[in-house]
């Protein structure tokens, strides 16, 4: 069978083309109605008006024209969507990719880019690999100063965590988790050592937010890497250093394909999958109702690495989950227990000084910039 292109291009049914309305008036822009109708949600919960005028924020990205960004897995799916937007900002980027097929693919939608454009060869669970390739991105480029923890693997159906193995534990952890340790073990440091200021962006999940059964393995990864990244966040604050999340819920990619890079010695190793739930769940991620293009992934990385996000999301429907689980958490304080003051000093200190809180106020004082910028 034909490898199908992805590309904002391709032709849409009418409820596809509301669908690209609906999130071009929400996730791309955030403004007006859009923002508004999430403010309740928020409100409901407790969270503060937004005030007039903005806290101030490092933004290292803001301008992007001529820096250069490392996107792992960037041959295909979101991280090519990542390269694509990239570029088309003016920024050099170096991709990583495992399959000849994908990486001839990705190069003709980044011809345009010339020679701002470099690939890389690389395992990402491979740490000396990952190392070789910082260096050579130095050597091509001179310096980096944007790393995209991109590349990740999933397996679907009939493969909750009842059911995987040892090697289907250690391999999706392996990519999903170890690998971007090994990123920012190799990367960082050249970000630092240059002192224009960067940006670490790791690609998790919805399911990084909220679990599923049937996923398990690439819940508990997803949901790792997001405390990896606000760990960073708050290691870094109000430095020349930015981290933030990529948190996308469907979008068009070979994710669903990943056992083909799984290695020889665990190819046989793993939880049974039904094909059938693998066919289904193919049609689901390439139906242009339900899921983002690539490159619609990639401008919101963009504009949330430019605007120092914390948090990137991309699918606003899920804005109910989220705020159950958030609820959820909040209900199980357990009322009946008396801190001391003390403790409670203690507990209101560790919170003023969160990322958290700080994080909640910019994104609702800009939210409420937005609605009265469109009002």
């Amino acid at each position: 069978m034909a490898k199908r292109k992805i590309d904002s291009s391709t032709p849409m049914t009418a409820s596809g083309r509301a669908r690209r309305q609906f999130l071009a008036g929400t996730a791309l822009t955030a403004a007006g109605a859009s923002a508004a109708a999430l403010l309740p949600a928020m409100a409901q919960a407790g969270a503060k008006a937004p005030p007039r005028s903005c806290p101030d924020l490092k933004t290292p990205m803001k301008d992007v024209e001529g820096k250069v960004a490392f996107i792992t897995g960037g041959d295909s799916g979101v991280g090519l969507g990542m390269a694509r937007a990239f570029t088309d900002a003016g920024m050099k980027v170096v991709i990583t990719y495992r399959t000849t097929s994908h990486l001839d693919e990705a190069m003709s939608f980044l011809e345009s880019a010339g020679k701002r454009v470099h690939a890389i060869s690389v395992d990402v669970t491979d740490r000396p690999g990952m190392e070789k390739a910082a260096a050579e991105t130095l050597q091509v480029f001179g310096k980096v100063h944007v790393l995209v923890n991109n590349a990740g693997v999933s397996f679907t159906g009939n493969a909750p965590l009842s059911r995987a193995t040892y090697d289907d534990w250690d391999w999706v952890m392996g990519v999903n988790l170890n690998a971007v340790f090994n990123g920012l073990r190799s990367f960082l440091p050249r970000i630092q050592a240059h002192g224009e200021g960067g940006q670490v962006i790791t690609t998790s999940s919805m399911r990084g937010l909220f679990a599923v059964g049937d996923a398990g393995c690439y819940c508990t990864s997803k949901f790792a890497v997001v405390g990896m990244m606000e760990a960073l966040r708050a290691e870094f604050v109000n430095t020349n250093i930015g981290a933030s999340v990529f948190l996308p819920g469907l979008v068009t990619s070979n994710v669903l394909d990943s056992t083909r890079n799984r290695s020889s010695a665990l190819a046989e190793t793993g939880a049974a999958v039904d094909p059938a739930m693998v066919s289904a769940a193919k049609k689901i991620i390439n139906d242009p109702k339900l899921a983002l293009t690539p490159l619609e992934a990639g401008r919101l990385v963009l504009r949330g690495m430019r605007n120092n996000d914390l948090y990137i999301l991309s699918h606003p429907e899920f804005a109910p989950i989220m705020q159950a689980r958030s609820e959820a958490l909040m209900a199980s304080i357990p009322a009946d227990l008396h801190p001391t003051e003390e403790r409670l000093a203690h507990g209101r200190a560790i919170a003023q000084n969160s990322i958290y809180g700080a994080e909640r106020d910019r994104q609702l004082c800009a939210q409420g910039a937005r609605a009265r910028k469109a009002s």
